[in-house]
C-alpha cells in the first residue's frame, strides 16, 4: 500500500551523471555559479511537473499585470511581491517534502501522510493570505471597471453567446459521431471541453469590445481556456491534437457567428 496521499506521485528527475573520479553530482566545493544553476534547475523542474505551481505562476502574472495597469504604489507592489513569493516558496517546499517522503518509505506510514498534509496546509495558508492581500490592494481599483463590465455584459446580445455555445456542442457531438471516437463528454476528436472553453473566450472578447480593459479581460479568459485544455491533456483524456482541434473549432465557430450576426 502506497504512502502517498490520493494524488500523483512526484516524478523523479533524471539523476545527473557522476563526475570524474567517482565524485557525486553535488560536490562540496560547488561554485557559486553551479549552485545558482542547481537552484534554477529546481525551479524549472517544479514548473514542468507540478500543475499547482504552474497555476500559481499564472495567477501571479495576472496580478502583476493588474498592478501595472492600475499603477499601485511602491509599498503595495512590495506587499504583492512578498505574498506571491510566499506562495511559490511554500509550493516548492511542499513538493520537496513529498519527494523526500516518497524516497524515505515505500509502505504506508501515518507520519509520512502527516508530513505531506502539513506541507499542503502551509501552501493553503500562503494562498489564502495572498488572496486576502490581493483583495485589499486591488479591490477598490477593480470595483468601478468591474461594475461597468458587468453592465456591458448584461446589455450584450446574450442570445449570440448561447447560440454559439449550442452550435459548438452540436458540432463536437457530430464530429465525434462521424469519427466514432470518444463520447460527447469524454475523449475523442475534438475535445469538447477545449471547444467550449475557447468559444467562451471568443464570446467574452466580443462582449467586452467597448470595455476600457478589454485586452486584459480577453487575456485572462484566454489563459483560463488554455488551462482547461491543459488539464484534458494532463489527465490523459485527450491528445494535444484533439485539444488543439477543439480549441480551433470553438474559436472559429464563435468568431464567425459574432461577425455575421453581431
Amino acid at each position: 500500500m502506497s504512502a502517498t496521499k490520493p494524488r500523483e506521485r512526484v516524478p523523479s528527475p533524471p539523476r545527473p551523471p557522476e563526475r570524474p573520479g567517482g565524485v557525486g553530482p553535488r560536490p562540496g566545493s560547488t561554485s557559486i555559479l553551479q549552485s545558482f544553476n542547481y537552484a534554477v534547475e529546481g525551479v524549472i523542474w517544479v514548473l514542468r511537473t507540478q500543475r499547482n505551481m504552474r497555476l500559481h505562476f499564472g495567477i501571479a502574472t495576472v496580478v502583476l499585470v493588474l498592478a501595472v495597469v492600475y499603477d499601485v504604489t511602491r509599498l503595495e507592489l512590495i506587499t504583492l511581491m512578498l505574498a506571491i513569493a510566499f506562495v511559490l516558496i511554500a509550493e516548492m517546499v511542499n513538493t520537496a517534502i513529498e519527494a523526500a517522503t516518497d524516497i524515505a518509505t515505500s509502505s504506508f506510514d501515518p507520519l509520512a501522510k502527516l508530513a505531506k498534509d502539513i506541507a499542503a496546509g502551509a501552501v493553503l495558508i500562503a494562498s489564502v493570505n495572498a488572496v486576502f492581500i490581493g483583495y485589499l490592494v486591488l479591490a477598490d481599483r477593480l470595483g468601478g471597471p468591474t461594475h461597468r463590465a458587468l453592465v456591458r455584459i448584461r446589455d450584450a446580445p446574450i442570445h449570440l453567446t448561447l447560440i454559439a455555445l449550442v452550435l459548438v456542442i452540436l458540432g463536437v457531438i457530430a464530429v465525434k459521431a462521424l469519427t466514432r471516437r470518444g463520447t460527447p463528454l469524454r475523449g475523442g476528436l475534438p475535445s469538447g471541453h477545449a471547444a467550449l472553453a475557447f468559444a467562451g473566450w471568443m464570446a467574452i472578447t466580443f462582449v467586452t469590445e467597448d470595455f476600457r480593459h478589454r485586452v486584459l479581460v480577453s487575456t485572462v479568459a484566454f489563459i483560463m481556456a488554455c488551462l482547461v485544455a491543459q488539464t484534458r491533456v494532463e489527465s490523459g483524456i485527450h491528445s494535444v491534437l484533439e485539444v488543439t482541434l477543439g480549441a480551433a473549432f470553438g474559436t472559429v465557430t464563435t468568431l464567425v457567428l459574432f461577425q455575421a450576426l453581431g
